[in-house]
């Protein structure tokens, strides 16, 4: 039997759990609280979702198993890693930048275990949709040959299809970056732009994102799949996304603390802004949209004059000769 460890309790770790169940594996799901259990045998941040007797659920960071997922927050991934004691290969399923360092998670990871095997999960995926089983896509990235696919045969299924890529630095950035454009797109929406509006926006965001992945060594093509359109289709359109709640609330009219907090809790986008405006700037790569969201979120310049701002940008060819947006 397979051995799947999952660390972290929160809903991606519960759902990412539950999909490992699926494949017949005997999983090690590390939780903070592993007594939080509800009366239906749920945890409390899927509650709605009974966890099956494969499932373990621990406070154990020594882990035996064929691979382990690591489903933290950004914020808490070096602590987390530091205490793993595990010899299988990790996959990282956070999304974001580092904004004191501009680290990506891999970067997290060869820092606190030089030499480790890892690799990176990204994708179009709402938690409560993969507890459900529902049909979804992702992808695993990882720079070693053959381990992302060898970590996509062992916890993909039918209805959970994973595919594997070797541009690691494609696939963080563009899980990473679609949260700030998120944010964004929700904005356009709160304040009654229109469904033109948001869509010429998402679309001028994939182009700065292609834009900052090329000019990080990463491929302008991996936009275009699951971790690049995908996953920015899906934050930008659907209201489950905290992110687009957070710029829906910012296009009403509230602050940015208000809108964060009447959005149930940090969005990432808020913090990933910052850092990938900062690292856009380093690689002197134009990013509008994102530098919009960064000025926003912080108060340095009001929603309306920022809207001004992007519209008054003078025009210019859409592709660049490659036939990439421009």
């Amino acid at each position: 039997m397979k051995r799947i460890a999952v660390i972290g309790a929160g809903s991606w770790g519960l759902a990412l759990a539950l999909q490992a169940a699926r494949t017949g594996a005997a999983v090690h799901l590390w939780a903070r609280d592993p007594t939080a259990r509800l009366a239906n045998g749920a945890m409390p941040r899927l509650s709605a979702h009974p966890l099956p007797d494969s499932i373990n659920v621990t406070d154990d960071l020594t882990v035996d198993a064929d691979m382990t997922l690591v489903a933290v927050p950004m914020q808490h991934l070096a602590i987390v890693l530091a205490r793993l004691d595990t010899a299988s290969p990790l996959v990282l399923c956070c999304k974001g930048v580092r904004p004191d360092s501009l680290h990506f998670p891999l970067d997290i990871l060869a820092d606190v275990k030089p030499g480790h095997a890892g690799a990176v999960l990204s994708g179009p995926n709402f938690a409560h949709e993969i507890a459900a089983g529902l049909p979804a896509a992702a992808v695993i990235a990882a720079k070693e040959d053959g381990l992302a696919r060898h970590l996509a045969d062992g916890l993909g299924t039918s209805t959970f299809r994973l595919y594997d890529s070797t541009d690691v630095i494609g696939v963080q950035l563009g899980g990473a970056a679609k949260n700030v454009i998120a944010i964004a797109a929700g904005a356009t929406i709160g304040a009654g732009l229109g469904e033109n509006a948001r869509a010429a926006l998402v679309t001028r965001g994939l182009a700065e994102i292609s834009r900052l992945a090329e000019s990080l060594g990463g491929k302008a093509a991996t936009m275009s799949g699951l971790a690049g359109m995908g996953d920015l289709l899906l934050t930008c359109t659907g209201t489950s996304s905290r992110n687009f709640r957070v710029g829906h609330a910012l296009g009403e009219g509230m602050s940015p603390h208000d809108a964060e907090k009447a959005a149930g809790g940090v969005a990432e986008g808020v913090a990933t802004s910052q850092a990938l405006t900062t690292l856009a700037a380093r690689q002197q790569v134009s990013v509008p949209v994102m530098e919009a969201v960064a000025n926003v979120v912080t108060g340095r310049i009001a929603l309306k004059d920022a809207t001004e701002q992007l519209l008054t940008r003078p025009p210019g060819p859409e592709m660049k000769t490659t036939g990439f947006l421009n």
